[in-house]
């Protein structure tokens, strides 16, 4: 049997061959991966019931950076509760990428409170973004919430003039103003759960949401780019583009990334994801046998 699992920063998600499940237990930027899996694991253990056991596990997980690090302390974590005898570490945006294209050649975006691309091209693979919203997530959640906000609040200072931008706003800024620290894990989902109202605030032609909402398009069609040129693609080659998580359901946000990608790679074409992260781990889990550096490694026991 094989269990796949997909954690974020949002949340986690749980699927085996007969059931699954959702968590709200996230990884949030100060914590340790491991300590969060070993939290989900217990979870997952409660839920299934002490008996569940599974060979296979295949972990998508973010924060990781494009290098999934050395995967025997998963693996001894999933031996322990669940009695696996394998187990699959992966960058969530492989994960995402195979959940999308399986083994198609192309380009994968996940946007959700982050940004990362990844580009396959005959056998090989590159990782772009998805550096943390310190030093990079451009056009992520965090990043669209964060560019809205500071423009919200600037202007209540009287230092902006983005009054019709504030008037979405109201919510988002009574839980601001209950913020007792502005850097902790609780102002950084503020800034995540904001995206969502910025893109509604461009939907009705709000000119600010629409300034920050294409600036945020454009940084994507570079980190698109980017992948693709990184794993060798050439620009006029055609190329299928997926995009992935809650970002990707609102449809000016992907209209405005597919016309500034097209403007870098005129051959690309928009294809809707075969599955999800979810998906891509089970996937992995069944098809992809070797490690694929540094994205993917196996731990055996």
């Amino acid at each position: 049997m094989v269990l796949a699992v997909d954690l974020g920063q949002s949340g986690a998600r749980f699927k085996s061959s007969d059931s699954q499940f959702t968590s709200k237990r996230a990884k949030h930027a100060h914590e340790s991966t491991l300590d969060v899996i070993n939290d989900l694991f217990a979870e997952a253990q409660e839920n299934f019931g002490s008996s569940f056991q599974s060979d296979v596990l295949a972990l998508s997980i973010t924060g990781v950076y494009g290098d999934v690090g050395d995967p025997k302390p998963y693996g001894v974590l999933a031996s322990k509760y669940f009695g696996a005898t394998s187990v699959a570490v992966i960058d969530d945006g492989l994960a995402g990428y195979f959940g999308a294209l399986g083994n198609k050649d192309g380009v994968a975006l996940s946007i959700g409170s982050g940004a990362v691309a990844i580009a396959g091209r005959r056998g090989s693979y590159s990782h772009t973004d998805g550096l943390g919203h310190i030093f990079g997530d451009l056009g992520g959640g965090f990043w669209l919430g964060k560019a809205a906000l500071e423009r919200v609040l600037a202007t209540q200072e009287g230092r902006d003039d983005a009054t019709f931008l504030s008037e979405f706003f109201e919510s988002e800024i009574k839980t601001f103003e209950s913020l007792k620290s502005y850097t902790d894990s609780k102002a950084q989902l503020l800034c995540i759960n904001a995206a969502k109202t910025l893109l509604e605030a461009a939907e009705t032609k709000c000119t600010d949401a629409i300034t920050i909402r294409d600036k945020g398009g454009e940084y994507l069609a570079k980190t698109i780019r980017a992948a693709w040129t990184n794993v060798g693609g050439m620009r006029n080659e055609g190329i299928a583009i997926a995009l992935l998580g809650k970002l990707a359901e609102n449809k000016g946000y992907v209209e405005a990334i597919r016309r500034r990608t097209s403007s870098l790679l005129p051959q690309i074409t928009l294809v809707e994801p075969l599955g999800n992260h979810l998906d891509g781990a089970m996937f992995i889990a069944e098809h992809v046998h070797e490690d694929i550096e540094p994205l993917l490694r196996w731990w055996h026991k």
